[in-house]
């Protein structure tokens, strides 16, 4: 007989959480949001190789993580899984632009001789489009710099066309520059205190490293909790399948991805097994997390097979419609309980940390908390980033309302076959996934920011300022249709509802 469940599985939206003594160093700015995304042996002291600084990743879909959104989010301390199910040469591609998209330091792109002349200076200006131009010895981004110009230092209808570079520019005599191996803050303080526009960074040779701008500088200030490498490079993760992972992953790897994921709406397979031990036994320095899973046995199963962190929920995402047609999946809290149950066994026995990431099933900005209070070391999000001026769909007017279109992998739209994969003959079978509009929200930033406040303040209502405190100390506690109905606006008229005669 089939093994059956006594208790029901439960959504985000049947718990709240019940408030705990607050502190008085428990306030909204002692708030740390920072959290662990690949597997480490804690109870060794070893510290985890990759953080968050905020618990949120973008969901692995065409209509949600390309590289622009991948940047937006990694400026706000998360990560974005670009999507997979397009071509390996496409994926690396967007992969390479994140990676070349460094906070602050740019490579010059717009160069010059010191003897060509201004005529080709302009052209080299309406290419590009960027008005500072390097002035190095060979002309190229690398060469070794003898000055800067900018199309404020000439007018070209005042000027004779065979003008020389060298006579306009800035030389190196008088430029305000620094050294390889500055910090972005550092070289920051330099741009301010000694009211420069650009901050040309060069080695010990004397050779253009890259230029660090004044708007930068102010871009890094209003992103604080930004996410970079080592090397101050945008941190971004990819999804790959378990049909051409051999393939991908070391393309994936060359353009620089630093955490990957196996995208699979159900990951308790023996392809998801094989998979990570291939990779692992190749690359033994890739990270890459694996699932869904809903339950201990499938947490278990992955931990076991090398995950370097777990994604938990079948069934629960807004255009999935998985349980519809084939009756699979749980509620997403309940899944969300036992597989952190299952996690927190797992590091007792062996004293190996492994991440989950709660993936679908958050409707509001509380689900967030309740996920984070349940277990889940974070989130991954499809619907909430697909409403934003950075996700990679249209934005339309349908019934007079700004939309975005938003559509699952296991749709038609989408051909994402692999994500659905269970071996044998190549194809998807039947849809498990919608065509659909989201409401337009605005920037990521403005979003972002909202989300995690409310966030942070409801953890200092639980009286914790970290999240593993949250998740030690946090109360939750189930809650009837009554309440539900109860918790929202009730017995009065809202007056942006009523209509004017």
């Amino acid at each position: 007989m089939a093994y059956i469940f006594e208790e029901p599985s439960h959504t985000f939206d049947e718990y709240l959480l019940v408030p705990g003594y607050t502190g008085p160093d428990c306030i909204p700015a002692n708030v740390s949001l920072q959290t662990p995304v690949v597997r480490y042996n804690k109870k060794a002291g070893e510290k985890c190789p990759l953080t968050m600084n905020i618990p949120m990743t973008s969901a692995v879909m065409q209509a949600v993580s390309d590289d622009k959104l991948a940047v937006a989010l990694a400026k706000e301390g998360g990560i974005s899984f670009i999507f997979g199910s397009q071509t390996i040469e496409n994926q690396a591609a967007m992969v390479a632009r994140v990676k070349a998209y460094k906070a602050g330091f740019v490579t010059s792109d717009t160069n010059i001789k010191p003897d060509q002349s201004l005529t080709e200076l302009v052209a080299a200006i309406e290419q590009t489009g960027h008005s500072t131009v390097a002035v190095t010895e060979d002309g190229t981004a690398n060469g070794k710099l003898l000055g800067i110009i900018t199309d404020r230092d000439f007018r070209i209808n005042h000027c004779a066309p065979d003008a020389k570079v060298k006579d306009y520019m800035t030389p190196l005599s008088k430029l305000v520059m620094a050294e390889e191996g500055i910090s972005l803050e550092e070289a920051n303080e330099i741009i301010w205190s000694k009211k420069v526009n650009q901050l040309p960074v060069v080695d010990k040779n004397g050779k253009l490293l890259s230029l660090i701008f004044r708007k930068d500088a102010t871009n890094h200030q209003e992103h604080p909790l930004e996410l970079l490498d080592a090397q101050k490079r945008y941190i971004v993760g990819a999804g790959i399948n378990t049909r051409d992972y051999m393939e991908r992953v070391p393309a994936l790897l060359a353009a620089g991805v630093d955490v990957m994921t196996l995208d699979s709406s159900e990951g308790f397979t023996e392809w998801q097994r094989r998979a990570l031990q291939d990779i692992h036994a190749k690359w033994p320095n890739a990270k890459v997390g694996a699932g869904n899973v809903v339950d201990a046995d499938g947490f278990n199963f992955l931990a076991d097979a090398g995950a370097d962190f777990v994604k938990i929920g079948i069934g629960g995402g807004s255009i999935c419609i998985t349980r519809e047609q084939k009756g699979i999946g749980r509620g997403q809290a309940t899944a969300t309980i036992e597989v952190a149950k299952a996690r927190d066994a797992y590091y007792e026995k062996t004293g190996i940390y492994i991440p989950i990431c709660s993936d679908g099933g958050i409707v509001y900005d509380h689900h967030v908390t309740l996920a984070l209070a349940m277990g889940a070391d974070f989130v991954m999000l499809g619907r909430y980033f697909a409403r934003f001026d950075e996700s990679p769909t249209n934005k339309l007017i349908v019934n007079g309302n700004y939309v975005k279109e938003y559509w699952g992998e296991g749709s038609n739209r989408a051909r994402n076959w692999q994500r659905y994969d269970l071996g044998g003959k190549k194809g998807m079978a039947f849809e498990e996934g919608v065509d659909s509009y989201v409401p337009y929200a605005g920037s990521l930033h403005d979003n972002v920011t909202l989300t995690t406040s409310k966030v942070i303040h409801a953890m200092c209502n639980c009286g914790a300022v970290t999240i593993p405190e949250l998740q030690k100390i946090a109360k939750i506690t189930m809650v009837s249709a009554a309440s539900i109905r109860e918790g929202g606006a009730h017995d009065v008229i809202v007056k942006n509802t009523v209509k004017a005669n």
